[in-house]
């Protein structure tokens, strides 16, 4: 097996050497480190002068991660601007922060932020590619000072290009506050609601995960402005757990954490966002994980609850299940992942039916929406069949079951082959978000596959161009339309007719 130095954890094991994972890491006194290339394969030594510049060269980078993400709060703090969707219609002292006019009343021209942001967000990608090429020089402590820095920082920001956080409170004081269902009401159904004019969906059924939706429902009946706080601080501690729970994974695993951390804490994308945008992908992502770790200690029903929590949160996470019964391996171990997940499964199945009836979280609508650059849209475009259509959705929907039957078939890592069925189901979707790459980042860190490493940060290169404000005023300036197509033209009028106000 090709030796990946990223993944030697410090003290060789066994396991590591029947692996083929490399027995020699470096320690404090070693003359030589052994560092991955930048294409996280091979191995490079390197002396003692050498390795207290990869020291510098990573201190230098997080200090730059940090000063890129207190630029964007500071900016996105001060006034009403289009880094905060909504705050030309309503921008309060508890949505803004408390770093609101620290520094006067920055610049908010739509322009001048377009160019800085996206040159602020580049400036990250390429700290990012230091720190994760240097993460061995680094100590543990320094990386988790650095992430929790990271996380506090964009604590203080208000929600950043998306409104998804207000549509969360949207859905639920419809439910506990109006009492109506949010699987068959709208938002726009309690237009009178003081968070209607900070939502975006006015005429979508949820699209949410009833586990979700139901915890949500107690912030209904807190005033707004500490709702939007509770939150926030929840999704942040969310998103520092779950690093939590990826490095110790990567112990178990035999990997080397800091590396680990590094890969998934420090993208920007993960910075910027996921943690900057508030979004409940991170409750779906501490159980999916957790039931990986459980799963690597030997707790199987506990690995399939978690598991089958992560799914009532958001249903993508399913995804996982059949590669925790490879990770399983033996017949008694699955029968004890799918008890843990049955058992699991009624609870919250009876909240679901006493709550919410037979409806069912609306994901029909969402996965016929089309982003500019999604996988398919791309594909039809170039194809010349105008777009994502329908037909081209269900195949992708079909050659992601093919991939899944594949990569069990193959019977490889099995967190790398959940990587990659990861990677797929990415590919897959019509809408297509930045943020899902953080679905895939724990998944390539962990797994024993650099190509998978590889492709997770292409995927992050790509979305992060793809959603670049320059990027898009330059497809304006040369009138250049990635929806022209009778797809495209389609989605676009489902997406009005479901924003559009009462």
């Amino acid at each position: 097996m090709r030796q990946d130095a990223f993944c030697a954890r410090q003290t060789p094991s066994r396991r590591s050497r029947r692996a083929g994972y490399p027995t020699r890491v470096a320690s404090q006194t070693d003359t030589t480190v052994v560092l991955a290339r930048l294409q996280f394969g091979g191995r490079l030594s390197l002396p003692r002068p050498r390795l207290a510049t990869m020291r510098l060269a990573g201190w230098g980078a997080l200090a730059i991660l940090i000063a890129a993400a207190f630029a964007v709060v500071l900016f996105a703090t001060a006034q009403e601007s289009n880094l905060v969707p909504r705050s030309s219609t309503v921008f309060p002292g508890w949505m803004s922060g408390p770093l609101h006019g620290l520094f006067g009343h920055l610049t908010n021209n739509t322009k001048t932020l377009d160019f800085g942001y996206s040159g602020v967000l580049l400036v990250m990608l390429a700290a990012y590619g230091v720190v994760v090429a240097s993460a061995r020089a680094l100590s543990e402590r320094v990386i988790w000072a650095c992430v929790c820095a990271l996380l506090l920082i964009m604590l203080m920001s208000p929600p950043l290009q998306l409104t998804d956080l207000f549509n969360y409170l949207g859905y639920a004081r419809l439910g506990a506050l109006h009492h109506m269902n949010p699987y068959t009401h709208v938002i726009a159904s309690a237009s009178h609601d003081p968070v209607y004019r900070l939502s975006t969906w006015h005429n979508l059924t949820s699209p949410y995960g009833e586990l979700f939706t139901a915890l949500s429902y107690p912030l209904a009946f807190l005033p707004l402005s500490v709702a939007y706080w509770t939150i926030k601080v929840t999704v942040v501690l969310a998103a520092l757990a779950f690093v939590w729970v990826v490095s110790v994974c990567a112990r178990k695993l035999d990997r080397d954490p800091r590396f680990v951390i590094a890969f998934v804490a420090f993208n920007p994308i993960f910075i910027i966002y996921a943690v900057g945008g508030f979004h409940n992908d991170f409750f779906m992502l501490l159980p999916s994980t957790g039931a990986i770790a459980l799963l690597l200690h030997r707790r199987d029903r506990a690995a399939g609850a978690a598991l089958m929590i992560a799914v009532a949160v958001k249903f993508t996470a399913v995804i996982l299940l059949p590669f925790l019964l490879m990770g399983a391996r033996t017949r008694e171990r699955c029968l004890r992942v799918l008890s843990g997940a049955v058992l699991a499964a009624i609870p919250l199945l009876v909240v679901s039916l006493a709550l919410f009836g037979f409806s069912l979280p609306n994901l029909s609508d969402q996965s016929t929406l089309l982003t500019d650059y999604s996988v398919p849209q791309v594909v039809g475009l170039v194809l010349g069949i105008g777009g994502g259509t329908p037909g081209l959705l269900r195949l992708a929907d079909v050659l992601l079951a093919v991939l899944v039957v594949y990569l069990i078939w193959r019977r490889r890592q099995w967190v790398s082959s959940a990587g990659w069925a990861t990677l797929g189901l990415i590919a897959s979707l019509a809408w297509l978000m930045p943020w899902y790459v953080v679905w895939l980042l724990p998944l390539a860190a962990l797994g024993t596959s650099a190509r998978l490493r590889r492709a997770a940060v292409v995927l992050t290169l790509f979305l992060m161009l793809s959603f670049l404000p320059v990027v898009w005023w330059y497809m304006q300036q040369h009138n250049i339309d990635p929806l022209r197509g009778s797809a495209g033209r389609t989605s676009e009028g489902l997406m009005r007719r479901l924003q559009r106000a009462p």
